[in-house]
């Protein structure tokens, strides 16, 4: 018996020493988990309803990430791969011509390239971004038709619309609107997207992929 409680007192004296060591050690963290720039954390800002589902778009938050990823929810829900009954593009719906624009001409590697359309969809709001500039100093924090004006929301509308109707929109107090082939106006446009912090963008005259 004597015997037992030695060797047990022992062994209990021996994992309280190995405790003391694994605290005394420093933890090395892998090269490549390392963190050398601080990160953004974002929140659910807006929810929607499919067959009374609550489904929450991925990524969605107040963030340049957050407005793209609504955006795309809204166009295509998120589908790099897909073509609309107009023939519109990938996740964010482009139409040809304003793919021409940021200098792409290729549709068939554009709806194939993820990395490509998320290039273009910065590149199109940063045109968009400089073609507004002066409306953007103008008419932010201002209310047309009982919605506030943000700089996101004008973006969006333009990414519906193009920015030379939101220049008219906002010009004429909401009087001149447009809604595309489906039915979605600027205004609604203006006002679902509103809000969203979209300073990453930098206004770019002309600027390509």
């Amino acid at each position: 018996m004597r015997r037992c409680v030695i060797s047990f007192c022992t062994l209990l004296t021996l994992l309280i020493l190995m405790s003391f060591n694994l605290v005394k050690e420093s933890v090395q963290v892998p090269e490549h988990l390392i963190v050398e720039c601080p990160g953004y954390a974002i929140y659910p800002k807006k929810q929607a309803v499919f067959a009374g589902v609550m489904v929450a778009p991925p990524f969605l938050g107040s963030s340049y990430i957050g407005f793209k990823e609504a955006l795309a929810f809204k166009e295509s829900q998120g589908n790099y791969f897909t073509t609309n009954t107009l023939g519109y593009l990938g996740k964010y719906q482009f139409g040809i011509g304003t793919l021409q624009l940021v200098g792409v001409y290729n549709a068939t590697q554009f709806l194939n390239d993820p990395v490509l359309q998320e290039k273009a969809f910065y590149t199109n709001l940063a045109r968009n971004k400089w073609i507004l500039r002066r409306d953007i100093e103008r008419f932010v924090g201002k209310q047309i038709k009982g919605v506030k004006v943000t700089e996101s929301g004008m973006l969006a509308a333009a990414h519906l619309a193009g920015p030379g109707n939101v220049k008219k929109y906002l010009r004429s107090w909401g009087r001149y609107d447009v809604m595309d082939d489906y039915g979605t106006s600027m205004a609604k446009y203006m006002r679902k997207f509103s809000g969203y912090d979209v300073s990453y963008v930098a206004p770019k005259r002309n600027p390509k992929v």
